[in-house]
């Protein structure tokens, strides 16, 4: 599963090639509808945004997903997974492929720490290296931002 493959180093972009690989969307009710979000490659390139209801864009404005009801959609509407409001993320099957804590760390399915999303957007990977931000960023968009990273942007946050 693509999901538990081992960390790989991150590159100077925010790698946005799953958008275009996996068909995929997210939505999560209560949490989308509040945000309104620009994602920006580490360079501080726009690649995509997530917007205020739960459809997310590549850096052409093509839909490639949703996020709706708590579920993750890719773009023809079949669920790949879903974010519960306590940050555990779990695959279409229910099995849990990760989650995102209060504070933003987000942790693979054994728990341990892969990066975290700082109060103002930054994404770090485990050794604190910025690897891309979210724009418009709160911490109440913690669970959409995740449910992006971690079907969207899979390991991204990995590396040192």
């Amino acid at each position: 599963m693509l999901y538990n493959q081992p960390m790989r180093p991150v590159h100077s972009l925010f790698i946005i090639v799953c958008l275009f690989m996996t068909d995929a969307a997210v939505s999560t009710a209560g949490d989308a509808g509040e945000c309104s979000l620009r994602v920006r490659s580490a360079s501080g390139a726009s690649i995509g945004r997530i917007d205020s209801n739960g459809y997310i864009r590549n850096a052409s404005g093509a839909t490639a997903g949703r996020f709706y009801k708590n579920h993750v959609r890719n773009k023809s509407g079949k669920t790949i997974g879903r974010v519960d409001s306590d940050g555990s993320i779990r695959a279409a099957s229910g099995a849990t492929i990760g989650r995102v804590d209060n504070d933003g760390r987000l942790r693979n399915a054994s728990g341990a720490t892969i990066g975290r999303i700082d109060k103002d957007g930054r994404v770090r990977n485990r050794s604190g290296a910025i690897c891309g931000r979210f724009d418009g960023y709160t911490p109440a968009c913690r669970l959409t931002a995740a449910a992006y990273l971690f079907f969207f942007e899979p390991m991204h946050v990995s590396g040192g």
